[in-house]
């Protein structure tokens, strides 16, 4: 009986997302988002299908968010030669939400019970909605603010990128150069191979297992640091950037509140962090391709209970990407891929006892290519990899988020289907399998799981206005 039951449940969730694809059917949209009321341009201007970015909404990031064609409120300064205001009549906000239903291939145990299985087929509603501030603050200052409630962690301030630019002459030609202060490494970054936006397969169900190695920049600091970077869009296509992120926990409390940090906090950057980035954007006709490296060096004090001071854990990430796209009138192909090495010196966690090994590494593979027809249909297949140093008290053994070798290896393959009824609206599909997972195959975590009971089936509605 219970087993119906479960069946009966699974096609009720199943039935509910694709209600929601039906509904889609019967109306038109009659929103869209911040950027594109502020500019009076439909999203395909900016976006392949949203998030992947156009050369086009390239030089918009870049250029600081600021082309708009909204009424504007302005000030001028006593000479009258400069603005010393300018606000958009009409504030650019927008709404995303995110509605999701996630099947893993065998059902997790029920940890907290100790015996029996956790329910399979789990509904998110909203799995993630977000409010964004998304365009100009002030005469060659713009933003991109992102506030998010995650069915997860609760609210928080999510993917922010405040910046400025400005144009000067280089070489006899417009160069494009800025500042930006955000909360994410990469975040500003406005190709889609770095981890912040990289696409394909850029959202990812949180109510399944993960694997559990996952290198610094690649969204490990995300929401915990605050960063100021300085970038130059040379002509030629050649991008430099540069700059530095500090600890900026948010909800950290301790005596002094907000105050300063002290040994309750965990993982704390130790002065600051230097971070790089360098690229070459090759655009010729209908296709676009870029080649670069990005990176940075974070020291880190434990915390958690030890006193901010004395042996940290460094980790050095040095990363490779590339990005192609060919635009032709009825179809889009979109390749990305990415490398990064990370090398870890863990003096801290070697001398508490947390780590078998006083240096580690991690190297992060992925590559995924999407074909889009009509900006409508899309088709994407990718392939992941993690590897590193086998390290026993770093990766222990826990039953289905451990390590049983304590080896940090898993690889896999992810597909996804796409249906992009209009620009700010996606349907998508995504089924990940799993050849290695947290070190094995086969009882990986020691307690009989295996790395293809964590296939997951992913369906998500995506809704921005």
């Amino acid at each position: 009986m219970s087993h119906e039951v479960n069946k009966i449940a699974s096609a009720t969730a199943v039935a509910f997302i694709v209600g929601i694809v039906a509904l889609l059917q019967a109306g038109s949209a009659l929103a869209v988002p911040s950027f594109a009321r502020q500019t009076g341009l439909a999203c395909e201007s900016c976006h392949t299908v949203f998030p992947e970015l156009t050369p086009f909404g390239r030089a918009f990031k870049l250029n600081g968010y600021l082309i708009d064609n909204l009424p504007q409120v302005k000030g001028m300064t006593a000479d009258n030669k400069e603005e010393a205001l300018l606000l958009n009549q009409i504030p650019p906000l927008s709404v995303m939400v995110q509605a999701s239903y996630t099947r893993t291939n065998k059902a997790l145990p029920d940890l907290a019970a100790g015996s029996g299985d956790a329910q399979n087929g789990q509904v998110l509603l909203p799995q993630q909605a977000s409010l964004f501030y998304a365009g100009r603050v002030a005469p060659k200052l713009g933003a991109f603010i992102q506030l998010t409630y995650d069915s997860e962690e609760g609210f928080g301030l999510d993917n922010t990128d405040i910046r400025f630019a400005d144009q000067v002459k280089a070489f006899g030609q417009e160069m494009t150069w800025g500042l930006s202060l955000n909360n994410n490494p990469t975040v500003q970054d406005v190709w889609n191979s770095t981890p912040a936006w990289l696409t394909p397969f850029d959202q990812r169900s949180n109510a399944a297992p993960m694997p559990a190695a996952v290198t610094q920049i690649d969204g490990t600091l995300s929401g915990s640091v605050a960063g100021l970077t300085a970038y130059g869009n040379f002509p030629g296509s050649i991008y430099a950037e540069g700059g530095f992120y500090w600890s900026a926990p948010q909800g950290q409390g301790g005596s002094a509140g907000a105050g300063p940090l002290d040994s309750t906090a965990a993982d704390v950057v130790q002065g600051s962090a230097p971070y790089w980035r360098l690229a070459y954007e090759h655009q010729s006709g209908p296709y676009s391709w870029e080649v670069g490296t990005y990176g940075m060096d974070v020291k880190l004090l434990p915390g958690d209970g030890q006193v901010l001071s004395g042996a940290v854990n460094e980790y050095r990430d040095v990363a490779v990407d590339t990005q192609f796209q060919l635009f032709k009138d009825e179809s889009i192909y979109s390749v990305q891929a990415t490398y990064i090495d990370e090398k870890q010196t863990l003096d801290a966690s070697f001398a508490a006892g947390n780590s078998s090994n006083e240096s580690d590494t991690l190297k992060t593979w992925r590559v995924a290519g999407s074909y889009y027809y009509q900006r409508k249909y899309v088709a994407s297949l990718g392939y992941f990899s993690t590897t590193g140093t086998t390290d026993p008290l770093l990766y222990p053994a826990d039953s289905v988020y451990g390590s049983a070798n304590g080896s940090p290896d898993s690889n896999g393959w992810t597909g996804e289907l796409d249906y992009v009824p209009w620009e700010n609206v996606k349907i998508a599909l995504q089924y990940t399998a799993y050849n290695e997972f947290n070190g094995g195959s086969t009882n990986y975590d020691g307690s009989g799981r295996n790395a293809s009971d964590n296939n997951t089936t992913y369906l998500l509605a995506w809704f921005n206005f």
